[in-house]
C-alpha cells in the first residue's frame, strides 16, 4: 500500500513538495520502501521505541518538529507552507494540488480536507457502503458545516497551514485523543481560522472487508469522541455562536447514539407483542397501512442519500444507488456495537490506540 501511495505522491504535477515518510517503528517494510522512492521527494524519518507506537498524534507532532528542526524548511515562511496528512494507503487525486491549492489564497484559512472515497469499494457490500458513509458525509454533512464554519478535519487527505499548526499551544498540534483529527479541527477554529471543505479532489483509502474489523475500527473513533468532551469549554468560550452550535452538537453525538440504540429494542419488542396478540386475537391487528409510517420515518433519508451518491458513481445509477442507500441505513446499526464497545473501553480505562487491520 506504501508503495503505491508513494507512486502517486511523487507524481503529482506539482514539484514544489516533499513527501516525509515516518516510520512509527514499525516491523513492515516501511523503511525499506521509503528509502527506495525518489530521494529527492521522499526523506525517512525513523521513531524507535520507547518513544514510537504511542498514536497517531504523537507520530504527527514528531514530524512537524522533524520538519521544524532539520532545516528543510528553511527559508520558507510558515504561512506559505502546507502540510497534508496521508495515510499509507491513501491514494491522492492527480489534481489534488490544484484542487486545494486556491482555497489557501484566503490567509484565514488554516486547514482543508478533501474528500474521502473507497478505492476497493468494488470488492463487495460492506466496502460499497463504507464508500456511501464517506461520499455522504462528505458532500452532504461537510459542505454543510461549511456554510457553518464547522468543517472537521479527517485522518486521511487533511491540509493544513504550517503557520495556523503553529499558533496551537501544547506539546505538538495534535493531541494524544484516539480521535486526534477532531481534535485539532475544533482548536484551528477555536483560534480563529477558518477549515474549509474541497468536493472536487479526494484521497481514497482501503475500506474495511471484516465486518469485526470495521466495528473494532469505529469503536475507536467512537472512544476518541467521548474523550473529545474535554474541548467543550474550549468552544463555549473561543468559538463563535453558530460553528459552537454545531460543534457542540457534534460531540454531543455519541451520547445521542447510545440512547437511540435502545430504540431498535424497544421497536422489536413492540412488533413482537403485536404479532403475538394478533394470533391469539385469530387476525391481524394492525393494517398494513400503518407500516407506511415506520418506512417513511426510517427510510426517507435513504432517497437523498442514493440521490447523493449516484451523482458520484454514475456506473451504478440512481435505483441502485436508492437500493443501496435502504441498506445503508441498515449499516448505520454497526455504530451502536461500536459505540457500547468504545464506551465499555473507556469505562475500564483502556485508551490503547486500536490501528485499523487492514489487507
Amino acid at each position: 500500500m506504501l508503495s503505491e501511495s508513494l507512486a502517486r505522491i511523487t507524481s503529482l504535477p506539482a514539484r514544489n513538495f516533499m513527501a516525509l515518510v515516518i516510520d512509527d517503528g514499525s516491523d513492515d517494510r516501511t523503511s525499506r520502501i521509503a528509502l527506495a522512492a525518489d530521494p529527492a521527494l521522499v526523506r525517512l524519518h525513523r521513531r524507535t521505541p520507547p518513544n514510537a507506537r504511542k498514536g497517531k498524534g504523537a507520530a504527527l507532532n514528531d514530524g512537524v518538529r522533524h520538519l521544524r528542526e532539520s532545516g528543510l524548511l528553511a527559508g520558507y515562511d510558515p504561512a506559505d507552507v502546507v502540510l497534508c496528512v496521508v495515510d499509507a494507503d491513501g491514494r491522492l487525486d492527480p489534481h489534488v494540488v490544484q484542487s486545494v491549492d486556491p482555497y489557501f489564497d484566503d490567509p484565514n484559512t488554516g486547514a482543508v480536507q478533501v474528500c474521502v472515497r473507497m478505492y476497493n469499494r468494488h470488492l463487495g457490500l460492506l466496502a460499497r457502503l463504507q464508500d456511501m458513509e464517506f461520499v455522504v458525509y462528505g458532500d452532504v454533512f461537510q459542505s454543510a458545516r461549511r456554510f457553518i464554519g464547522s468543517v472537521g478535519m479527517g485522518g486521511n487527505g487533511q491540509f493544513m497551514r504550517l503557520a495556523a499548526l503553529n499558533t496551537l499551544d501544547g506539546d505538538g498540534p495534535w493531541s494524544d485523543s484516539l480521535t486526534e483529527d477532531l481534535d485539532l479541527g475544533v482548536r484551528l477554529i477555536a483560534k480563529g481560522w477558518t477549515n474549509m471543505h474541497c468536493t472536487t479532489a479526494a484521497v481514497s483509502q482501503q475500506a474495511v472487508l471484516s465486518l469485526k474489523r470495521l466495528i473494532r475500527q469505529r469503536s475507536r473513533w467512537f472512544q476518541g469522541h467521548l474523550q473529545s468532551a474535554g474541548l467543550v469549554p474550549l468552544i463555549l468560550r473561543d468559538v463563535p455562536t453558530r460553528p459552537a452550535i454545531d460543534l457542540l452538537y457534534h460531540l454531543s453525538s455519541p451520547v445521542l447514539i447510545l440512547l437511540t440504540s435502545l430504540l431498535p429494542v424497544s421497536f422489536l419488542v413492540a412488533v413482537g407483542a403485536t404479532a403475538v396478540a394478533s394470533v391469539q386475537a385469530g387476525h391481524p391487528l394492525v393494517s398494513p397501512m400503518w407500516l407506511l409510517g415506520p418506512y417513511l420515518l426510517s427510510f426517507t433519508a435513504a432517497y437523498a442519500y442514493g440521490y447523493v451518491y449516484a451523482r458520484r458513481e454514475r456506473d451504478l445509477g440512481l435505483v441502485r444507488s436508492v437500493l443501496l442507500a435502504h441498506v445503508f441505513v441498515f449499516y448505520g446499526y454497526i455504530w451502536f456495537f461500536a459505540g457500547w464497545w468504545g464506551f465499555w473501553r473507556m469505562l475500564t480505562g483502556q485508551r490503547g490506540w486500536l490501528k485499523t487491520a487492514r489487507t
